[in-house]
Protein backbone atom coordinates (compact mmCIF):
# COMPACT_ATOMS: atom_id res chain seq x y z
CA UNK A 1 0.00 0.00 0.00
CA UNK A 2 1.15 3.42 -0.80
CA UNK A 3 1.28 6.43 0.93
CA UNK A 4 2.74 8.88 -0.55
CA UNK A 5 5.17 9.44 2.81
CA UNK A 6 8.02 11.29 2.09
CA UNK A 7 11.09 11.31 4.41
CA UNK A 8 13.84 14.09 4.25
CA UNK A 9 16.84 13.17 5.22
CA UNK A 10 19.29 16.37 5.94
CA UNK A 11 22.89 16.28 7.55
CA UNK A 12 24.14 19.61 9.24
CA UNK A 13 25.86 22.48 7.47
CA UNK A 14 29.66 22.71 7.67
CA UNK A 15 30.26 23.32 11.39
CA UNK A 16 33.01 25.07 13.23
CA UNK A 17 35.99 22.69 14.28
CA UNK A 18 38.44 22.58 17.38
CA UNK A 19 35.55 24.87 18.92
CA UNK A 20 36.41 25.29 23.13
CA UNK A 21 32.97 24.24 24.17
CA UNK A 22 31.56 21.20 24.17
CA UNK A 23 30.47 19.10 20.15
CA UNK A 24 27.41 19.59 21.34
CA UNK A 25 27.67 23.44 21.02
CA UNK A 26 29.43 23.85 17.62
CA UNK A 27 28.11 26.45 15.41
CA UNK A 28 27.97 26.47 11.70
CA UNK A 29 30.96 28.21 10.08
CA UNK A 30 29.90 31.10 7.17
CA UNK A 31 29.95 28.15 4.48
CA UNK A 32 27.74 26.16 6.39
CA UNK A 33 25.00 29.29 6.88
CA UNK A 34 25.38 29.62 3.12
CA UNK A 35 24.63 25.77 2.61
CA UNK A 36 21.40 25.37 5.16
CA UNK A 37 20.34 28.25 3.05
CA UNK A 38 20.52 26.60 -0.15
CA UNK A 39 18.76 23.87 1.19
CA UNK A 40 16.07 25.34 1.90
CA UNK A 41 15.59 26.69 -1.55
CA UNK A 42 16.31 23.49 -3.38
CA UNK A 43 13.59 22.10 -0.77
CA UNK A 44 11.16 24.99 -1.85
CA UNK A 45 12.04 24.64 -5.63
CA UNK A 46 11.22 20.44 -5.46
CA UNK A 47 8.40 21.50 -3.59
CA UNK A 48 9.20 19.01 -0.94
CA UNK A 49 8.53 21.20 2.15
CA UNK A 50 8.13 19.19 5.46
CA UNK A 51 5.01 19.18 7.71
CA UNK A 52 7.21 18.51 10.60
CA UNK A 53 10.77 17.98 11.20
CA UNK A 54 12.52 15.53 14.15
CA UNK A 55 15.92 17.79 15.24
CA UNK A 56 19.00 17.12 17.32
CA UNK A 57 19.19 19.36 20.03
CA UNK A 58 22.88 19.98 19.06
CA UNK A 59 23.49 23.75 18.19
CA UNK A 60 24.85 23.24 14.63
CA UNK A 61 21.52 21.00 13.72
CA UNK A 62 19.45 24.03 14.86
CA UNK A 63 20.74 26.65 13.10
CA UNK A 64 20.94 24.59 10.11
CA UNK A 65 17.25 24.42 10.32
CA UNK A 66 16.38 27.61 11.27
CA UNK A 67 18.34 28.99 7.93
CA UNK A 68 16.94 26.30 5.95
CA UNK A 69 13.58 27.15 7.48
CA UNK A 70 13.80 31.16 6.39
CA UNK A 71 13.74 29.89 2.24
CA UNK A 72 10.50 27.86 3.12
CA UNK A 73 7.08 29.12 1.79
CA UNK A 74 5.66 27.74 5.24
CA UNK A 75 7.40 26.57 8.69
CA UNK A 76 6.73 23.46 9.33
CA UNK A 77 6.05 22.08 13.67
CA UNK A 78 9.78 20.69 14.88
CA UNK A 79 10.52 18.79 17.89
CA UNK A 80 14.04 18.96 18.87
CA UNK A 81 15.02 15.50 20.11
CA UNK A 82 17.96 15.11 22.24
CA UNK A 83 17.82 11.51 21.59
CA UNK A 84 18.88 12.88 18.03
CA UNK A 85 22.01 13.95 18.99
CA UNK A 86 24.60 10.91 18.94
CA UNK A 87 21.85 8.63 17.77
CA UNK A 88 22.30 5.19 15.72
CA UNK A 89 20.15 4.41 13.05
CA UNK A 90 18.07 2.27 15.31
CA UNK A 91 17.41 5.29 17.73
CA UNK A 92 16.19 7.32 14.43
CA UNK A 93 14.13 4.75 13.41
CA UNK A 94 12.31 4.94 16.98
CA UNK A 95 11.77 8.15 16.55
CA UNK A 96 10.46 8.27 12.76
CA UNK A 97 7.92 5.40 13.60
CA UNK A 98 6.07 7.42 16.46
CA UNK A 99 5.66 10.54 14.04
CA UNK A 100 2.02 11.57 13.96
CA UNK A 101 -0.04 9.23 10.72
CA UNK A 102 -1.14 12.86 9.46
CA UNK A 103 1.95 13.99 8.51
CA UNK A 104 3.05 13.42 4.83
CA UNK A 105 6.38 14.90 4.54
CA UNK A 106 8.78 14.65 7.66
CA UNK A 107 12.21 15.62 7.84
CA UNK A 108 15.28 14.52 9.90
CA UNK A 109 17.88 16.57 10.66
CA UNK A 110 21.07 14.83 12.22
CA UNK A 111 24.34 13.97 12.02
CA UNK A 112 27.00 11.73 10.29
CA UNK A 113 27.03 8.82 10.12
CA UNK A 114 23.63 8.10 11.34
CA UNK A 115 22.10 10.51 8.37
CA UNK A 116 24.91 8.48 5.68
CA UNK A 117 23.46 5.08 7.37
CA UNK A 118 19.70 6.15 7.03
CA UNK A 119 20.24 7.44 3.39
CA UNK A 120 21.67 4.19 2.42
CA UNK A 121 19.10 2.19 3.83
CA UNK A 122 16.90 2.90 1.38
CA UNK A 123 19.18 3.32 -2.11
CA UNK A 124 18.56 0.25 -4.04
CA UNK A 125 21.03 -0.02 -7.29
CA UNK A 126 23.70 2.23 -5.80
CA UNK A 127 25.77 2.42 -2.21
CA UNK A 128 26.18 5.92 -0.81
CA UNK A 129 29.83 6.82 -1.43
CA UNK A 130 29.95 9.95 0.65
CA UNK A 131 27.06 12.58 2.27
CA UNK A 132 29.21 15.49 3.00
CA UNK A 133 27.45 18.46 5.15
CA UNK A 134 24.30 19.72 4.19
CA UNK A 135 23.65 16.74 2.03
CA UNK A 136 19.98 16.00 1.15
CA UNK A 137 18.35 12.81 0.30
CA UNK A 138 14.56 12.20 0.33
CA UNK A 139 13.15 9.05 0.32
CA UNK A 140 9.10 8.41 -1.31
CA UNK A 141 7.69 5.55 1.60
CA UNK A 142 5.27 2.62 0.59
CA UNK A 143 4.30 2.53 4.39
CA UNK A 144 3.18 4.91 7.58
CA UNK A 145 5.71 6.28 9.93
CA UNK A 146 5.01 3.38 12.28
CA UNK A 147 6.02 1.30 9.69
CA UNK A 148 9.19 2.70 8.20
CA UNK A 149 12.34 0.80 8.25
CA UNK A 150 15.35 0.15 6.66
CA UNK A 151 14.27 -1.09 2.05
CA UNK A 152 10.80 0.12 2.82
CA UNK A 153 11.26 2.71 0.08
CA UNK A 154 13.66 4.20 -2.90
CA UNK A 155 15.55 7.28 -2.03
CA UNK A 156 17.51 10.06 -3.99
CA UNK A 157 19.95 12.00 -3.60
CA UNK A 158 19.55 15.81 -3.72
CA UNK A 159 22.69 17.13 -2.96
Amino acid sequence: MTTGKRLIILRHAKAEHGYVGTDHERELTDKGRKQAQKVGALLTEADCIPDHVICSTAVRTRQTLDLAMERMPRRPTVDYESAAYMAGIDTIFDLINVVDADIETLMVVGHNPTMAQLAAAFLEDEPLMSFPTASVALVNLEVDWLYAAPGIGTAQILT
